[in-house]
C-alpha cells in the first residue's frame, strides 16, 4: 500500500503537508530474512516521518520484527479499554509459506496498515508505547519484549490457581449456583448482532475472493500449458494453419501471464482487505468481551458493597469493636466499586465513538476494494476479448 493509499484511507497524514499542519507518517518496508532454521525470522525497516514535538526528529528509521508489532498491539489492548485496537496479520505456522515472497509481502502490507491505523487514531497516536515502538533501539525493544508480563509467563502455581478459579466459576454457572451477569441494553444487543453478522458475511466474501484468486491462477496455468501445446502443433504445420496455431499459442501464453498478474492484484487489493476486516471484526469482539467483563466486575462489586453495608449496619447496632475495621473495608470497597463503574462507563462511551469511526472507515476501504475488484475484472475481460478477437481473421481464413 503506497503513501497515497494510506493517506486516502485516513491512516496517516502526508509528510508533504504544510509544516504548520501536524503529521505522523509511518512506512513498513524492506523485509529481510534473518537467522537459520527455526530461529529464522523477517525483519522490517520502519520509517517514521513527523513534525510532532514529542518525537526525536523529523525522520527515524528502526528495525522491527513481527514480535515487536505483537508487543505494541498487546500493550495498547491492555491500556486502551473500549478502543478498537487494529488487528495484526496471523503468524503462519506452515514453514513452506512463512518465507515465500508472496506471504512476506502480504504480511508487510498488513503490518504497514496496522501501524498507520494506530498512528492516525486520535487516542492511540498519543501512546507512549507507540513512540517507543517507532523510536527505540533494537536492544531496548528486545528488553521490553522479554520483560512483558503475561499469563503464560507466570509461575506454574499461579497458572494452576487461575485455571481453578475459571473452572470453579464455570461449574457454578452450569450447576445453577451462579447466573452469568449480562448487560441488558437494546443498543448494545443491536451492536453485538451487527458485529456477529458482519463477521459471517465478511468471512463468506473473503472465502469466495480466495476462490476467485485460485481460479485465476488455475486458468492462467491452463492457458500456459495450452499455449505450449498449440505452438508445438503449429510447428508441425507449414501452411497458414501453422502460423495461426503458433500465434494462438503465443496469445495464450501472454494471457496466462496477464491472468497471473491479475490474480496477484486480486489477492493484494481485494482478498487481503476483506481478510483484514475479518480480523478487525474479531478485534471488536475482543473489546465486546472486555466490556462484558467490566460490566460483570461492576455488578459484582456493587453487590458485595451492599452486603458489606448490611454487615456494617449490624456491627454498629451491636456496638461491635470491629466497626472501625468494617468501615475501612466498606470505604475501600466503595472506592473500588465507583472506579469499576467509571471504567465501564468509559468503555461504553469509547465503543460508541469507535463504532462510528469503524463504519466510516469501512465504507471507504470496502468501497475501494470492490472498486479495484470491478476495475481489474473489466480490464482483464477486455484484454482477453482483444487477444482472441485479433486471432479471429486468421483462424477464419483457415476454416473456409
Amino acid at each position: 500500500m503506497d503513501q497515497q493509499q494510506r493517506s486516502s484511507s485516513g491512516y496517516s497524514h502526508s509528510p508533504r503537508s504544510p509544516s504548520s499542519q501536524p503529521y505522523l507518517s509511518v512506512s513498513v518496508t524492506d523485509p529481510v530474512k534473518l537467522g537459520n532454521g527455526v530461529q529464522s525470522y523477517i525483519s522490517y525497516r520502519v520509517i517514521t516521518k513527523t513534525n510532532l514535538p514529542d518525537y526525536q526528529g523529523p525522520e527515524k528509521i528502526v528495525i522491527r520484527r513481527y514480535s515487536d508489532f505483537v508487543w505494541l498491539h498487546d500493550r495498547l489492548f491492555e491500556k486502551y479499554k473500549g478502543v478498537f485496537i487494529p488487528p495484526l496479520p496471523e503468524k503462519s505456522a506452515v514453514e513452506k509459506f512463512r518465507f515465500s515472497a508472496e506471504f512476506i509481502e502480504m504480511r508487510r502490507q498488513a503490518l504497514d496498515v496496522f501501524v498507520n491505523r494506530i498512528a492516525s487514531h486520535q487516542e492511540l497516536q498519543q501512546s507512549e508505547d507507540l513512540k517507543t515502538f517507532l523510536q527505540a533501539e533494537e536492544e531496548t525493544m528486545e528488553r521490553l519484549r522479554s520483560h512483558e508480563s503475561s499469563y503464560f509467563k507466570k509461575k506454574p502455581a499461579d497458572l494452576l490457581q487461575i485455571f481453578k478459579d475459571v473452572q470453579s466459576r464455570v461449574s457454578d454457572v452450569v450447576l445453577g449456583k451462579e447466573k452469568p451477569v449480562e448487560e441488558s441494553n437494546p443498543d448494545y444487543e443491536k451492536l453485538k448482532h451487527y458485529i456477529f453478522e458482519l463477521e459471517n458475511h465478511l468471512a463468506e466474501a473473503q472465502k469466495h475472493a480466495y476462490r476467485l484468486v485460485k481460479r485465476h491462477r488455475e486458468l492462467g496455468q491452463s492457458l500456459s500449458d495450452f499455449g505450449k501445446a498449440a505452438k508445438l502443433l503449429g510447428a508441425c504445420e507449414s501452411n497458414g494453419l501453422g502460423k495461426a496455431l503458433t500465434e494462438l499459442g503465443a496469445k495464450s501464453e501472454a494471457l496466462s501471464i496477464r491472468l497471473q498478474k491479475e490474480a496477484h492484484q486480486l489477492l493484494m487489493n481485494f482478498e487481503e482487505p476483506l481478510k483484514d476486516y475479518v480480523r478487525a471484526v474479531q478485534s471488536i469482539k475482543e473489546t465486546i468481551a472486555e466490556r462484558a467483563n467490566a460490566f460483570r466486575q461492576q455488578c459484582e462489586l456493587a453487590e458485595t458493597m451492599k452486603l458489606k453495608e448490611i454487615n456494617l449496619d449490624k456491627l454498629m447496632l451491636t456496638r461491635s469493636d470491629r466497626v472501625g475495621e468494617a468501615e475501612i473495608e466498606y470505604r475501600e470497597l466503595k472506592a473500588d466499586s465507583e472506579e469499576a463503574a467509571r471504567r465501564f462507563e468509559s468503555i461504553v462511551r469509547l465503543m460508541s465513538e469507535e463504532i462510528v469511526r469503524f463504519q466510516d472507515q469501512k465504507t471507504i476501504d470496502m468501497g475501494r476494494a470492490f472498486h479495484e475488484f470491478a476495475k481489474g475484472q473489466a480490464r482483464l475481460a477486455n484484454s482477453i476479448a482483444d487477444a482472441w478477437r485479433s486471432l479471429l481473421p486468421k483462424l477464419e481464413a483457415c476454416s473456409v
